[in-house]
């Protein structure tokens, strides 16, 4: 539990859910009125900017309201500072809200903070082409960075609709399977045609449980690698992640397991998201990953039991 009074920054995104988060946050502000800053965004990545001042001006508490989006960047700050003291509060507003989701808080959690607790998660990186950033959530890439990039296209729509016409598209118009070399975990290595890959630290991925296993501080990822996939595999597929079933262990073109480290290396340039959030596109010319597993590193705000 945490008592009041608290020292909380409340970084917030308002176009979040296609412009609805003003809307959300009313009661927030009025609930916290006393003992909350907020501060919110004008453009991408001045919310990891923001959180970032945040920590280093000394807020015990930083809170990311908006979606995904918003919380890969408002994480990605609070790990830049170097301060592994300050706690994220997750504010789902958006279109989305999959790492909400995993730490058991509904948009009016923040009425009852007797409900949540501090907990220490894992964090993954990816380095790649000189750059890296961290991710709180998954990553995909392959078909799911398509949907990612497919849904950026698509206006008015959120949650589940928004990524289930994304996925459409893209089983239509994007559909490719690329030669690579899988490393995991140093010692197991695939050389396959891959349609996608994802490695989850929380369950959801675009409002599909991709990883229902998933535990956020087990220190392990979840991954689901997708060799060459026709789409009539899809067809049968993709009901099991509306549903919230998982993918099946026992499918041929499918491998899933646990692992604290990929390498791999594309024959083509891959377009991969992190949390969401687009880390390359095809012309980046990204073709070699080294992602990495960083246990207990964030400290957020979960639901209790």
């Amino acid at each position: 539990m945490i008592d009041k009074p608290i020292d909380v920054c409340v970084i917030y995104n308002p176009t979040s859910g296609r412009g609805r988060s003003v809307r959300r946050l009313a009661g927030l502000r009025r609930t916290w009125a006393d003992r909350a800053a907020f501060w919110p965004t004008s453009g991408p990545g001045q919310a990891e900017e923001l959180a970032l001042q945040a920590a280093r001006e000394g807020f015990a508490t930083v809170a990311a309201a908006g979606g995904d989006g918003t919380v890969h960047e408002v994480a990605n700050g609070l790990l830049r500072s170097q301060r592994p003291d300050v706690i994220l509060a997750v504010i789902p507003t958006g279109s989305a809200n999959d790492y909400a989701s995993s730490l058991g808080l509904d948009v009016g959690w923040w009425r009852q903070f007797d409900a949540v607790a501090p907990r220490s998660v894992d964090v993954g990186i990816v380095r790649a082409a000189g750059r890296s950033r961290y991710f709180v959530n998954g990553l995909g890439l392959g078909f799911n960075g398509q949907v990612t990039l497919e849904s950026r296209r698509i206006r008015r729509l959120q949650g589940i609709a928004l990524y289930g016409l994304a996925v459409l598209r893209t089983l239509c118009f994007r559909y490719t399977l690329s030669p690579m070399t899988v490393r995991i975990n140093d010692d197991d290595e695939r050389v396959v045609p891959t349609l996608a890959l994802s490695l989850a630290l929380g369950q959801r991925e675009g409002n599909f449980v991709v990883a229902p296993g998933a535990v956020l501080d087990d220190g392990l990822f979840d991954y689901i690698h997708a060799g060459p996939l026709h789409r009539r595999d899809l067809a049968t597929l993709l009901p099991r992640l509306f549903m919230g079933r998982g993918l099946p262990a026992d499918h041929p073109k499918l491998w899933l397991g646990r692992c604290r480290r990929v390498r791999l290396h594309s024959e083509s340039a891959l377009v991969i998201h992190t949390d969401g959030e687009l880390f390359c596109v095809p012309e980046d010319g990204v073709q070699d990953l080294d992602i990495e597993l960083l246990p207990g590193t964030l400290r957020v705000l979960a639901r209790l039991g």
